[in-house]
């Protein structure tokens, strides 16, 4: 099979997409990558990312760019408290320290999103990316297809791959299968410079990661290398639910009103990260492709990442598939075994729907239990050293992630799609 002389558009300049465009490049594929910011450097990008080793790791070790993510990796960034609403500390890795290192499967070290783009950038050939470039719409042509874009700009392709994101214009193209609605709302907040701004958060962040749990509610917080904050307070909603509230998320005093009222058990002093005027806002209801998704392998076009298989971030998986994604799919690409793009896109594929069947449900497990009123409980049995809670949890674990799918394949039955209410 040869894609040499193949036009291949990648859609989207995020981890996955870019990952992707560095794998083929160092096979001597051609690529461009089209991204819908007017530059790198237009807009804040989001927290800090944990890379585990048998994906994210392992796409950038394929990309030989391995001793440039070790240059800036936070290894203070992996380090988790895990605290009540009244932030009473029950599990401290700044105490006890973490113990793995490179190589080791349970590694997962985190580095900003920011500086991993740019090491992604830096290792692309000079004009890969056409900014200013937000796919409009798409057609079928004699000779591929025909990109239209919202600057009035238009590109040819023979290989259209789709990164991007969780509103894919790519996937319509691909599949009719829509997402469900999980039943969480994520309210996504970035705080600058939170040493100054939340003093009390800072000094129990430590650099780190904060896990917050109480009243079926959770709110996460972890530090960037900037010195600001990222955070998601999360809960049971309505679908509807950022339009329903009649909240104007611009109007930080609304959403501190809010704050106050729905997490009112919790601390004033979680207050901080809502106070300040120059904090952003974004709420983010929560969907999940199913399960079982599948669907025809074409000859000229695919997906990864989010694009491919959204799912909540409750399992840290998103980056993590999106970067395995692009290494898989560049492998089949290239993979002189197959006689043409749909069968490498059919392989791809495949592995692709069997990871996310997998993954998708441990994030669903995940996403259940972080909104229950046990959460805390069952974070501390999973990272603590009381042995039967440690079994406990983990029994539950395996029944919901193995057990139970086993069956309903072996019944014909589908997965389950549940809503947590």
């Amino acid at each position: 099979m040869k894609i040499q002389n193949k036009k291949i558009a990648i859609i989207g300049g995020g981890p996955g997409g870019l990952t992707l465009a560095r794998l083929l490049q160092l096979k001597g594929i051609a690529v461009k990558v089209y991204e819908r910011d007017i530059h790198k450097d237009v807009r804040l990008q989001g927290g800090a990312l944990d890379l585990h080793t048998d994906s994210g790791l392992a796409a950038l070790t394929k990309a030989g760019l391995m001793d440039a993510f070790k240059a800036n990796y936070r290894p203070e960034a992996g380090l988790i408290r895990v605290v009540d609403g009244q932030l009473q500390i029950h599990f401290d890795e700044h105490q006890q320290g973490k113990k793995q290192t490179f190589g080791d499967d349970d590694h997962r070290p985190e580095i900003d999103r920011g500086p991993l783009r740019q090491i992604l950038l830096s290792s692309l050939e000079p004009d890969t990316v056409v900014w200013n470039s937000h796919l409009l719409s798409m057609e079928r042509t004699e000779d591929g297809w025909k990109l239209v874009f919202e600057n009035g700009h238009t590109a040819a392709a023979d290989l259209v791959i789709g990164a991007d994101g969780a509103n894919s214009k790519v996937r319509p193209f691909v599949t009719p299968v829509q997402p469900y609605w999980t039943g969480i709302t994520m309210l996504e907040g970035s705080l600058k410079d939170g040493a100054k701004t939340a003093p009390v958060i800072s000094e129990l962040l430590k650099g780190g990661k904060m896990f917050g749990y109480g009243k079926a509610q959770t709110l996460i917080v972890s530090s960037k290398g900037n010195g600001s904050f990222g955070f998601m307070a999360s809960f049971k909603s309505s679908e509807q639910w950022a339009k329903e509230s009649g909240i104007d998320f611009k109007d930080n005093q609304q959403v501190l009103a809010w704050f106050k009222r729905e997490f009112s058990a919790w601390s004033p002093a979680w207050w901080e990260l809502f106070e300040s005027p120059d904090t952003v806002f974004i709420p983010r209801p929560q969907y999940c492709m199913p399960l079982d998704q599948r669907w025809e392998a074409n000859a000229d076009i695919t997906l990864l990442g989010d694009a491919a298989h959204w799912m909540p971030p409750f399992a840290g998986e998103g980056v993590n598939m999106a970067m395995l994604d692009a290494l898989q799919l560049s492998e089949a690409l290239t993979n002189p075994a197959f006689n043409d793009t749909r069968q490498a896109i059919a392989f791809y594929e495949q592995q692709m729907f069997a990871r996310f069947a997998k993954i998708g449900q441990a994030t669903l497990f995940n996403t259940k239990w972080m909104h229950q009123p046990n959460a805390l409980k069952d974070m501390l049995a999973m990272f603590g050293k009381n042995k039967p809670q440690q079994a406990v949890f983990f029994m539950k674990y395996l029944m919901q992630i193995n057990v139970i799918p086993f069956i309903r394949r072996m019944l014909g039955w589908a997965p389950v799609q549940e809503v947590f209410h």
